[in-house]
């Protein structure tokens, strides 16, 4: 079987201590869509890396559940923290807590689901990785729950039947999947990255700049900051790293905060082609080839001023309806 791993990422510096919304997440607006939103609060998203640490500060209350498909802990399936960091960094992008201290994450009410696909060193098989996304398809929390989004910051070179297979069943149940483009700064696919079915994020600064190690390729769909992101780390920590790796959990936060903006204004559940055309939606364009952006940024206030500045909107439009009387 095929080995899976983590895509090269860069721990920039590791701190004793933080207190901010990091930089990427304000980048992409989302406080700004935390109450339309419901800060993601009833969506449960699957992260599928190296684990995480449990009892984390920014994490703890966040966590539904989880499993371990690694042989780290003698296989023990309920033993699964992080001995990495990788994980624990992307589960802190996605949903850290607003709780006066630390970090804050996209989407901090969302529920994450925590499977061990990869173990300390960061690899795993590809088997690993497919288990664990049949096991988070069947999942249920202890209120009816089931995982809406997937995240994985990982890749393998090679493209595998059967985790194709998997990734199709995931998005066939109205699971949105996430999935890191790779960290080569070459025109390439990784996958699971690489299927057309999954939403592929490459990564740009701070400044919007497209990332020199972003892997290009045409299942490219958005771009995210993933370059010196702040976010949680074992031990009570933070760190600030860079990768393809750090973009993917900016994408699946936001994605859970799309999910309740749609849900309560359609008032029904979306199925995952209409949360990835409303994702797209929300992007912007910025001037490069598609391989390299796909739709572009990902900007939470684009496309949807209707909910945000309504009454604005109506403004508009009575100013319309004089001005054809003149």
């Amino acid at each position: 079987m095929h080995e899976m791993k983590l895509l090269p990422f860069e721990v920039k510096e590791i701190l004793d201590n933080a207190e901010k919304i990091p930089d990427g997440i304000q980048l992409m607006k989302a406080p700004e869509v935390w109450e339309p939103s419901k800060r993601g609060q009833g969506v449960v998203v699957a992260i599928l890396d190296t684990g995480c640490q449990l009892d984390h500060p920014d994490l703890k209350d966040r966590i539904i559940g989880g499993r371990n498909f690694t042989t780290n802990n003698n296989s023990d399936p309920d033993q699964f923290g992080d001995t990495n960091g990788h994980g624990t960094h992307v589960a802190g992008t996605i949903a850290a807590v607003e709780n006066g201290q630390g970090v804050v994450g996209m989407a901090p009410q969302v529920s994450l689901l925590i499977l061990k696909v990869l173990d300390s060193s960061g690899g795993g098989g590809y088997q690993n990785l497919i288990d664990a996304i049949n096991y988070a398809l069947e999942w249920q929390g202890p209120e009816g729950q089931k995982v809406r989004i997937l995240s994985m910051s990982l890749g393998g070179e090679a493209d595998d039947p059967a985790l194709h297979t998997a990734i199709a069943q995931a998005i066939g149940a109205g699971v949105l999947v996430v999935c890191a483009a790779g960290n080569t700064g070459q025109v390439e696919r990784q996958f699971p990255g690489g299927y057309n079915e999954v939403v592929g994020v490459g990564a740009v600064d701070l400044d919007k700049k497209l990332a020199s190690f972003s892997t290009m390729n045409k299942e490219i769909d958005v771009v995210a900051p993933g370059v010196g992101i702040l976010s949680t780390y074992p031990d009570n920590r933070y760190a600030i790293l860079s990768g393809t790796s750090m973009a993917t959990p900016h994408i699946a936060g936001a994605a859970a905060l799309i999910i309740n903006q749609c849900e309560q204004d359609f008032e029904r559940t979306l199925t995952e082609t209409e949360i990835y055309a409303q994702l797209c939606k929300r992007t912007s364009a910025l001037g490069y080839k598609k391989i390299k952006e796909g739709n572009g940024f990902l900007d939470l206030t684009v496309g949807y001023q209707i909910v945000l500045h309504p009454m604005a909107l109506e403004s508009d439009v009575q100013q319309v309806k004089v001005g054809s009387h003149v």
